[in-house]
This record gives C-alpha cells, structure tokens and sequence, in this order.
C-alpha cells in the first residue's frame, strides 16, 4: 500500500517496529478450551457468579465452530452465555451457534454475505464508470468515498481490472 501510495510511509514505518502475525482463532482450535476457561472465569468474576465447569458437548461445539468474529466474537459469546447460565456449569445455547454458522452447502437460494454484496455492488460501479476510480462522475464519487478507500477495498476484496484482449 506504501508503494501504492494508498498508506503513508511515515504512520507504516511508526507502526511496523516489530510486526506480529496473529492467526485467526479458526486455525488455532487448541487455544479455544484456554479462552473459554478464561473469559468464564473473568465474566463470572465481575458477575460474582460461581461457574467452575464447561460440558465435553459444550466444548466440542465452541472448538468446532468456526469464529468468524474471532476472539471478540468468543469472548460476547461465553460473556452470554455467563449471563444466562444457572448454577455452577457454563451452559452455551447451541441454538446461537448454529444460527451463526454460515450454510455454505452450495445453496443457491443463500443470503449473501456483506463482503459478496459490496464485492457485487463495487464491480457494477467500476463497469458503470469504465473502470475510471477518480472524479466527479468516477466510482468512487459514485460509491460516496475517496478514491484511496476505493482502493484498499478492491485490494482487500480481490478486485481487479479485467484484461483488454
């Protein structure tokens, strides 16, 4: 993006002292039973309740899961499921696991996903201006945002321009 000239030089060389690659909670399923434990621990603590155990089922079904919300979206849901629990066992509504999870059984019917719909909408603007990103008539005075953002959410959707043949 430097070399793009979509970042500034000087915030990325203040920011990339000592970069650090955090993979996703999906590829690291071992650290899920230490996070649950955890965030139980720490929700139950400053709810002064008392939960001092996490059923197999229950655990199976959080390590399984797929978290595309990542840690945050762990931690919201063993905070609830802290709210909602009844005595001294973590109790996690398998019903709000399975409502997050994405169907991806090649349904056509299926709900697109916010990335696809703005992946969709921005190509039929960029088709729309002849692919011309600035401008008053360009995509992205089109989309209401600058031409830089225009082109980090290409960049981060895979968004290219197509080759003349």
């Amino acid at each position: 993006m430097v070399e793009e000239q979509t970042f500034r030089s000087d915030l990325f060389y203040r920011l990339n002292v000592f970069p650090i690659y955090v993979p996703p909670l999906r590829e690291r399923k071992e650290d899920i039973p230490f996070l649950v434990r955890h965030f139980a621990q720490h929700f139950a603590r400053d709810m002064t309740k008392e939960i001092d155990s996490v059923s197999a089922e229950t655990m199976n079904a959080l390590v399984n899961y797929p978290w595309p919300g990542n840690v945050r979206e762990l931690q919201n849901v063993i905070e609830r499921a802290v709210i909602l629990s009844r005595g001294p066992a973590l109790k996690v509504s398998m019903a709000d696991l399975k409502a997050r999870t994405p169907d991806t059984s090649g349904d056509v019917n299926r709900a697109a996903t916010l990335e696809e719909m703005e992946k969709r909408h921005i190509l039929s603007v960029l088709e729309q201006t002849n692919w011309v990103f600035a401008g008053p008539n360009g995509a992205a005075a089109r989309l209401g945002i600058k031409r830089p953002t225009l082109q980090f959410r290409m960049q981060k959707l895979g968004i290219s321009r197509p080759q003349k043949s």
